[in-house]
């Protein structure tokens, strides 16, 4: 059977699936559009949580970051899997003990403030739209190339699918979804990478193969990797280019981030108990872990594959490169996407594939005959085209797929259903329609999910970056503006809404301004985006972590010149932090 037509049979059932368990698991009450009506196995909230996390930035793009960027990917992996520490010990339990809806929720009680939470919800729409932005440009990736039709169709598709099973089943269908969708994604990635895997080194555990030698040559793959890509005037794999601090800053935004994502920590209100808050959080780590420690195996097989089948020969040679006529069907593919591009240079119809930024080589490349790189490979395509490369069964090429489209819509529906929750239970109930009902907030919060779906799917077609990049920003976001009042909500009695308030705009405000003024989004950078011109060597990626700091600063400096919270809300917080609440969560 063709790949076009399994493609559509692996995606199709796939959807029906989804479909079918949305309209099985519908919503019928605000709290289960909203919390899946906090009923949800830890175990099944977990499975979930991972598949809600593991968006188009972990399946398609972060081994794609890691073939490219080597030992510096690494840096999306630290920050991403750390977080959830943090959201088990600090976070998770005492947000389940408090037992409302939303995040704005608790801050505009805690902080007992409508502006507050108004703030609270400003703050989460950036980043939840930032955020989607990634996921509905994974979704066009997948659709442009598998389904054979243009980005826009696709994203039109995906879209629709999304609008089905987030706006009819709410956060009770879109918890059960993800399961399904965390099944998928997690066969998907790891069933291509088990036969490259053998393929490469004979050992079938990726995690494994990743130290093992490559068959015919004896050489360790790593050893191989550095070998083949400083050859052609690139870094060392093992090593990079990025200073100390940035990967410092890169991890630390990511980590808190991480732990202040609105959709992740929304999964934590879908539980019973305080208990299940934080046993949740430990299956997720589990599930993700699989993904995770999967990835830089990915991530080095591609590289390695892509590098070899360019360069047939020593580099310099004659016959050293690829004949352009006699590209493989796989980059043939992947060109009518527009994400590979060949560009002939020097005309002698082979594909110089090389380093031409590094200055040494550009040198030696030219006593070649060669006129510049002549290939772009488009990071986020590296974990899809990685079984074609290697030339594995279509079946399996279909499945990675399906399972790209889950990680993407797994996550642009936790996303969309925040952003709903947000316009419709903060917003309008909670702030400026406090007399409606909960069938007309219900009708709200699917009508503001249909239209969050129109905006995610623009910006899925004009986004700021590449998917993994992306979904940095609105980490940094997150990390700069909820997580330090969240924290500070449970920990501290001092803060006041003085203080929450001009630190969440202060994070909020500085660390967009430095990423639209380093990237250009919707406009042209104002500055280069180069380390020489970051701010103490910290990129845009990373500024959230000096935004977090600046929120804390700013809150704790206005809270201390500035009226004590009221007494009951400083007994509030006491209440919140009592570990007794191991039972039943407690509404206040």
């Amino acid at each position: 059977m063709d790949l076009t037509t399994l493609t559509y049979i692996a995606v199709g059932l796939s959807f029906a699936l989804y479909i079918g368990i949305a309209i099985w698991a519908k919503a019928s009450t605000t709290g289960e559009f909203y919390v899946a009506g906090s009923g949800v196995n830890p175990v099944v909230n977990g499975m979930a949580t991972a598949a809600d996390w593991m968006s188009a930035a972990s399946f398609i793009s972060m081994a794609g970051l890691i073939a490219f960027l080597g030992y510096g990917g690494s840096v999306y992996l630290m920050g991403w899997t750390g977080g959830y520490c943090l959201l088990a010990m600090l976070l998770a339990p005492y947000l389940r003990k408090y037992g409302k809806f939303t995040v704005p929720e608790f801050i505009g009680d805690r902080f007992y403030s409508r502006t507050a939470r108004i703030v609270a919800v400003i703050c989460l729409i950036f980043i939840s739209f930032t955020y989607v932005a990634g996921q509905m440009r994974g979704v066009g990736i997948v659709f442009s190339r598998f389904l054979e039709v243009d980005l826009l169709t696709g994203l039109i598709v995906g879209m629709g699918i999304v609008f089905v099973y987030a706006v009819l089943g709410g956060m009770k269908g879109v918890t059960y979804t993800q399961v399904a969708q965390y099944c998928v994604l997690i066969v998907a990635y790891t069933v291509p990478a088990i036969f490259i895997a053998f393929q490469l080194t004979g050992n079938p555990i990726p995690q494994l193969a990743f130290g093992s030698t490559v068959n015919g040559t004896g050489e360790y793959m790593l050893d191989r990797l550095n070998q083949v890509v400083t050859e052609l005037g690139f870094l060392e794999y093992t090593t990079t280019s990025k200073s100390t601090i940035d990967i410092f800053a890169i991890t630390l935004a990511l980590m808190v981030g991480t732990a202040g994502l609105p959709h992740v920590i929304v999964r934590f209100f879908t539980v019973p108990k305080v208990r299940d808050a934080r046993s949740s959080a430990g299956w997720a780590l589990v599930f993700i872990a699989i993904l995770y420690t999967t990835a830089p195996a990915v991530g080095a097989m591609a590289r390695l594959n892509l590098t070899e089948t360019v360069q047939t020969g020593p580099v310099g040679s004659p016959d050293g490169n690829l004949v352009f006529e006699d590209r493989p069907e796989w980059m043939k593919r992947w060109e009518s996407t527009g994400l590979l591009a060949f560009d002939d240079k020097n005309g002698d119809g082979r594909i110089q594939y090389y380093n031409d930024a590094n200055a040494a080589f550009a040198a030696k490349a030219e006593q070649y005959g060669w006129k510049g790189n002549e290939l772009k490979v488009d990071n986020d395509i590296m974990v899809l085209a990685n079984p074609e490369i290697a030339q594995l069964p279509n079946w399996v090429i279909a499945l990675v797929a399906a399972g790209g489209i889950a990680a993407a819509l797994s996550t642009a529906a936790g996303l969309l259903l925040v952003i709903s929750s947000s316009i419709s239970h903060d917003l309008l109930k909670g702030t400026f329609t406090p007399d409606m009902t909960e069938k007309q907030e219900l009708m709200t919060g699917r009508i503001a999910a249909a239209v969050a779906i129109g905006i995610a799917g623009y910006l899925g077609y004009n986004p700021p970056g590449f998917v993994a990049q992306v979904v940095a920003f609105a980490f940094g976001l997150a990390a700069a503006s909820l997580f330090p009042v969240i924290i500070m909500g449970i920990f501290s009695k001092k803060v006041n809404r003085e203080g929450a308030i001009a630190g969440m705009l202060t994070g909020l405000v500085f660390t967009m301004s430095y990423i639209i003024t380093y990237k250009g989004v919707f406009i042209t950078p104002l500055i280069a985006n180069t380390a020489d011109n970051w701010l103490f060597g910290i990129s845009p990626e990373g500024i959230g972590a000096v935004g977090m700091l600046l929120n804390f600063i700013v809150a704790f400096a206005v809270s201390k010149i500035t009226a004590e919270p009221p007494l009951h809300i400083q007994d509030m917080v006491e209440q919140i932090r009592i570990p007794k609440g191991a039972g039943a969560a407690v509404d206040h």
